[in-house]
């Protein structure tokens, strides 16, 4: 998608502050964070929605979360917890349509989210 922040983002034409990255999964600081840690998680392949996954996308997903989770790991935000999230299309609160985890910790995080 030529396009897509975060494609741009994958290819380099757009710098983020990466934490994380491996073959299949990049993630960097939110650049308006909602948690003093606020980093989001991409497959560096193009999927617009969690409506788009497939079948063949279940090992993708599980590395989006395994990489959650590295990543509370890294940033010494494991133990005492953090929140992993993903919105879906604009009512669900979805503004860059590209399937991302937001990790969010750093503060209490209150339920219901909002």
């Amino acid at each position: 998608m030529t396009d897509c922040l975060f494609c741009k983002m994958v290819s380099g034409e757009i710098k983020p502050d990466t934490v994380y990255e491996d073959e299949n999964v990049l993630a960097f600081r939110d650049i308006s964070p909602q948690a003093p840690l606020h980093v989001l998680v991409i497959p560096k392949r193009h999927i617009s929605t969690l409506n788009d996954l497939d079948e063949a996308d279940a090992q993708l997903a599980g590395q989006l979360t395994l990489a959650a989770a590295k990543i509370a790991e890294q940033e010494g935000v494991a133990e005492a917890g953090y929140r992993a999230v993903m919105n879906c299309n604009a009512g669900g609160g979805q503004t860059v349509f590209h399937i991302h985890m937001h990790v969010l910790a750093g503060r209490n995080l209150t339920w219901p989210p909002g």
